[in-house]
């Protein structure tokens, strides 16, 4: 089942089960990923966003509700912070199983191999390998400096 069905499956249930929150959450996943598919037909692709680009919309509402969360915690607002925690919850049920520290490693040792990658320069090429296998599955943000470490 692609993670569109997956998608539409969980809003029906969400809405029969009348559960706000869940039904919400699945809501705002889908106006993001409607409205990266209009982007998408304006650039003349009329089959919509793929599902790498769909697991990319879907980790950054992760990223998203996260700051959200700590920015709220900051503020005192834990009712916040709690709601955007649970709206993370949510969207991770679609994200593919997040990688072990050890198998991060491993990930950025063999995009190192497969891009031939020789120094700090060939940053880039290290991280377009990493996104093309891993999309979803790794936080980018964290991973760029692993892949620094590594090529230093």
């Amino acid at each position: 089942m692609s993670l569109r069905d997956r998608l539409s499956v969980s809003l029906k249930e969400a809405m029969k089960a009348k559960d706000a929150t869940r039904l919400m959450t699945l809501r705002l996943i889908n106006a993001a990923i409607k409205d990266r598919d209009i982007d998408a037909r304006s650039e003349g692709t009329d089959a919509g966003v793929s599902d790498s680009d769909l697991l990319a919309i879907l980790s950054k509402m992760v990223k998203q509700r996260q700051e959200s969360a700590r920015a709220y915690e900051e503020g005192g607002r834990l009712e916040l912070a709690e709601k955007e925690r649970a709206e993370i919850v949510i969207v991770e049920e679609f994200l593919p199983r997040q990688l072990s520290a050890q198998e991060v490693e491993q990930a950025i040792s063999d995009a190192i191999t497969a891009s031939g990658a020789h120094s700090i320069r060939d940053m880039g090429k290290v991280m377009g390998v990493l996104k093309a296998k891993y999309t979803g599955q790794l936080d980018f943000g964290k991973v760029g400096g692993m892949v620094k470490a590594q090529l230093s």
